[in-house]
């Protein structure tokens, strides 16, 4: 994630314009280098029933991958107290970090 920019307090990472939530950072490292193999090994299932042309298989892999990263704290409820809205997958030049956004160097993201 490194390679994308990080919203100043953390909650999101930027990729072409577009918010994405980052994974909650209060996790316990082995808790989530778990749920990070959980979500690979599912990524790898989906690619593989779509090879196959299994839906079934399709959709179960696709659960996984969103419990996973419900799990994670990158979907489902926000891990942030404030009350702050969740900006999950908007354009950021549409929320409260387009500002902050708009300073960047050119070519961050």
């Amino acid at each position: 994630m490194r390679d994308y920019p990080v919203t100043p307090d953390g909650r999101y990472f930027v990729v072409k314009g577009q918010l994405w939530r980052c994974t909650n950072p209060h996790l316990d490292e082995d808790e989530r280098k778990h749920w990070v193999q959980q979500l690979m090994a599912a990524r790898r299932s989906v690619k593989t029933a779509k090879q196959a042309g299994d839906n079934e298989a399709l959709q179960q892999a696709r659960s996984q991958v969103q419990a996973a990263k419900v799990a994670l704290g990158e979907r489902g409820p926000v891990w942030w107290q404030d009350g702050a809205p969740d900006q999950n997958q908007k354009q950021v030049k549409n929320t409260p970090y387009a500002d902050w956004y708009a300073s960047l160097p050119p070519n961050t993201n």
